[in-house]
């Protein structure tokens, strides 16, 4: 169960006391959402896929880096979360949540993904703490073969599918090969230049 936290004007989703994310340390889902929209920033009607809303900071991203034309579909499976970042006073995600460019599923995103084949420049998925470090054993299957090729098919000719991950996600990083993806790793400070060290992981069709 996924609870939210705040100390010092600071907010932590927490799940079975595991820090999921926190508001002082994002600087990892703003280069998620860089590396996957900022190659978008001069496409007309671009049209990019946030599985996981979280704290609002890789939507916020994504929406700085892409064309008033553009479209963020966000899949968020948890009514909490959503509530959460609704929330004006909480300073988290409302204003994102109201841009005009996007659309808001409370949705599993493996749904999402299987209801729209090649219909997404860029997907960015940050979902759980990666394929290596799940808190939710229903988040697997998004990691698996079957949910890899899922999220690939989803994609228009030329576009980016990036995962975000808590830990070096090696052995990720060969299902994605092995799935025939053509795969680049960059390893991103939780907080500018300090925190611990996180994971992205962008993935094209070749």
């Amino acid at each position: 169960m996924l609870a939210l936290y705040r100390h010092d004007g600071a907010y932590t989703i927490r799940a079975g006391g595991v820090e999921l994310m926190s508001t002082r340390r994002h600087a990892s889902e703003d280069r998620l959402a860089a590396l996957v929209c900022g190659p978008l920033r001069d496409v007309p009607d671009a049209r990019v896929l946030v599985g996981g809303l979280g704290l609002g900071f890789t939507l916020r991203a994504a929406l700085r880096e892409l064309r008033p034309d553009a479209r963020v579909v966000v899949a968020e499976l948890v009514p909490e979360v959503v509530a959460w970042n609704r929330e004006p006073s909480y300073g988290l995600g409302a204003d994102a949540l109201a841009d005009p460019r996007t659309e808001l599923r409370e949705a599993d995103v493996a749904d999402v993904l299987r209801a729209a084949p090649g219909n997404f420049d860029g997907i960015m998925l940050d979902v759980d703490n990666g394929a290596e470090a799940l808190t939710n054993a229903g988040n697997a299957g998004l990691y698996g073969r079957t949910g890899i090729r899922l999220a690939a098919a989803a994609l228009r000719r030329g576009g980016r599918l990036a995962y975000w991950a808590a830990d070096e996600a090696r052995a990720f990083e060969s299902a994605l090969r092995q799935a025939s993806l053509v795969v680049e790793v960059e390893r991103v400070r939780a907080h500018g230049k300090g925190g611990p060290w996180h994971t992205l992981l962008v993935a094209r069709v070749p």
